[in-house]
């Protein structure tokens, strides 16, 4: 028996088996693991069950899609469908380099079988039965590798067939998705006419509900002044004459009753006169609220008035009590709402001796000014625009016009947002006309907001300082309070 050195053995398998063409391209970076089992057959060994194959893949790719066909919607059934068309793409791209890769194979085997046949007839003994064995292996592994590429050949038809299938039911739904959508621009398009039509059809009833509302005013406007035409044709002398006469009859009462009055305070004062020719002084002015009174000499022989001492009085016409105007120490004296309804009096110490001064009757109303307070009264706040002309008894030089407020539970001082004085009713509050300060009396007030701090306010009218004074008394004495000036005890809601 020949015995073969390692070296021997080496040389031949160098000298026998040719080198491997270095364009061969391998599919694994492994060597497959194969098995030889029964009668000396080659089988694979078991892959990874984690691993599926293309087959697998495909068959669950394809149910998972049938089963969400039902709950996509038509955009994203498009979308699956280009998914699966990229993945059926991506799989016949792999069974072709599978095939590639099969006929790789091929290639190498059928050189490693030219090499052991090569080798069989350069050995002998044991070695010459393993290269026969080694023989038998490849030619069963081509064997498989054979029936390995008809399976990979039949694959390939299916996944063929399944991008095919795929690739029309992409189509398919690209189609539908335009068809929807066509279909749902159409259906937006006829509910836009749709709208435009009612809105159209809304404006059109109003224009013709405003045309038929101005038509019929029209008409009942006709109709009224043909009326009026009709009744004046029928009547029309008497009803003129009537107002006419009514107007006249107004115009004469009117000047009956001051000529009466005016009569009257004359009727007074003559009276008076006769029964005291040596008056030194007397009373200048209209009797009435909105007015100022002044005490004027009416002799040579009159004392210097700036020497005499003076003091204002109201008496009262029932009872002849006579009440102190705190204040009133001047020559002149403006009627305020306190005073409507009762006599004025002044009484002059001079030399030692005093001399009175009373009004012809009692002090008369405003004209118009109940009214307007009643008007007034309505409202939660009313506003009146005032000059500050003194605050605390000292003059206040700016000439600012600012706002006084009359409310319902307060009185408030302003200007502009700046907030002067604001105090609500209470007894330590007093309002009251202005007690002196020549002819501008009759449009100023004196307010005590509290303690320590007063004002003398100018109005724009006379009218306006009587109103706020009646309003803002009328306001405290629904509060229960009596608003006054300093040392007034008039009875309340006066």
């Amino acid at each position: 028996m020949t015995r073969v050195g390692r070296d021997f053995g080496d040389t031949m398998q160098k000298e026998a088996v040719p080198a491997v063409s270095v364009d061969v391209i391998f599919a694994s970076s492994r060597f497959p693991n194969y098995k030889i089992g029964a009668n000396n057959q080659i089988v694979e060994g078991k892959e990874d069950p984690r691993v599926l194959s293309m087959k697998e893949v495909v068959a669950r790719e394809t149910a998972q899609l049938l089963e969400q066909q039902k709950r996509l919607s038509v955009r994203d059934l498009a979308s699956k469908f280009e998914k699966g068309l990229a993945a059926a793409a991506k799989l016949s791209e792999e069974a072709r380099l599978r095939e590639a890769a099969s006929l790789e194979k091929h290639v190498l085997l059928k050189k490693l079988r030219d090499a052991l046949e090569s080798l069989k007839g350069r050995v002998a003994g044991r070695n010459k039965d393993d290269v026969e064995e080694a023989i038998a292996m490849v030619e069963a592994l081509a064997v498989q590798l054979t029936q390995r590429e008809g399976e990979l050949m039949q694959e390939k038809a299916e996944v063929k067939k399944l991008a095919n299938f795929l690739k029309q039911a992409s189509e398919d739904a690209r189609k539908l998705v335009d068809e929807e959508r066509a279909f749902a621009r159409a259906e937006i398009d006829a509910a836009r006419a749709a709208v435009q039509r009612v809105e159209e059809a809304i404006q059109e009833q109003e224009r013709i509900s405003r045309a038929s509302g101005k038509q019929d005013l029209d008409e009942l406007m006709k109709e009224v002044q043909e009326a009026r035409r009709i009744k004046m044709l029928h009547q029309p002398s008497k009803v003129m004459d009537m107002e006419h006469e009514l107007q006249a009859l107004r115009k004469q009462l009117a000047e009956k009753s001051k000529h009466y009055l005016r009569l009257q305070k004359e009727l007074a004062m003559s009276k008076r006169g006769m029964e005291n020719n040596n008056q030194l002084y007397e009373l200048d002015g209209t009797e009435a609220l909105g007015s100022y009174l002044e005490i004027h000499p009416c002799s040579d022989n009159a004392p210097d008035l700036s020497r005499c001492s003076l003091q204002w009085y109201r008496v009262s016409c029932e009872g002849g009590k006579k009440e102190l105007i705190s204040g009133a120490t001047k020559l002149v004296y403006a009627p305020e709402p306190f005073d409507v309804g009762r006599v004025l009096q002044a009484d002059i110490i001079a030399e030692g001796q005093t001399i009175t001064l009373t009004t012809t009757g009692p002090i008369d109303p405003a004209a118009g000014l109940g009214s307007y307070v009643e008007a007034l009264v309505r409202k939660h706040d009313v506003e009146f625009n005032v000059v500050i002309t003194q605050m605390n008894g000292a003059n206040h030089q700016s000439e600012s016009i600012h706002v006084f407020h009359i409310g319902k539970m307060r009185i408030k001082l302003c200007k502009a947002k700046t907030t002067i004085a604001k105090e609500y009713y209470s007894s330590s509050m007093q309002l009251c006309g202005v007690r002196g300060g020549g002819n501008a009396a009759a449009q100023a007030l004196f307010w005590q907001a509290k303690k320590g701090l007063s004002f003398v306010l100018a109005f724009e009218s006379e009218r306006e300082r009587n109103a706020a004074i009646m309003l803002a008394r009328r306001f405290a004495f629904d509060c229960n309070i009596m608003l006054a000036g300093p040392d007034d005890r008039a009875p309340l809601g006066t």
